[in-house]
């Protein structure tokens, strides 16, 4: 899968409050929580995004308490996906289950700018700053977990496999 779009660039350890403020933690409609997305780093940023824009963050991406609605409510605000120098472990294996596509790249993360665009090959896990023109390469998931991020996410994997068999 290839997605394109303009970066919105964070710091290092924003963590799962911060994503989605544990206030709408009550919310369970991915439309309603999508509006409240990064809302105490940047109380306008669902206003100035656009559906396929892609997040750039420094390392441990994702820290905090363990909530599925942080990958979620980005998913949900039209974020393609995330490009960070790493990610908390739970809130990794939670976008995945969500199905948000995330990559991990130092180099990527220290070569693009807030605003930039840029293109990313999910599959094969190239990141393209449009802007400068320069390339860089992110480990791409095994096919499986592919699968698993392309059908939706786990449960939706889950739904498909069974109507299959």
């Amino acid at each position: 899968m290839k997605y394109t779009g303009k970066c919105w660039k964070f710091r290092a350890d924003v963590n799962t409050d911060e994503i989605i403020p544990a206030r709408y933690l009550n919310v369970s409609d991915p439309a309603e929580l999508a509006k409240y997305c990064m809302q105490d780093i940047d109380k306008d940023f669902v206003k100035k995004i656009e559906k396929g824009d892609i997040i750039v963050a420094d390392k441990n991406f994702g820290c905090g308490s363990s909530r599925e609605h942080a990958p979620l409510c980005i998913k949900a605000a039209g974020i393609s996906c995330v490009i960070a120098k790493s990610f908390a472990r739970i809130f990794y294996r939670n976008a995945i289950n969500i199905g948000l596509p995330i990559l991990e790249c130092e180099e990527a993360v220290d070569n693009i700018k807030e605003g930039d665009k840029v293109e990313v090959d999910f599959t094969a896990g190239l990141i393209k700053n449009l802007t400068t023109g320069k390339q860089f390469k992110a480990e791409p998931f095994p096919p499986f977990m592919q699968e698993l991020i392309n059908a939706g996410g786990l449960m939706e994997y889950v739904k498909t496999k069974k109507l299959r068999a």
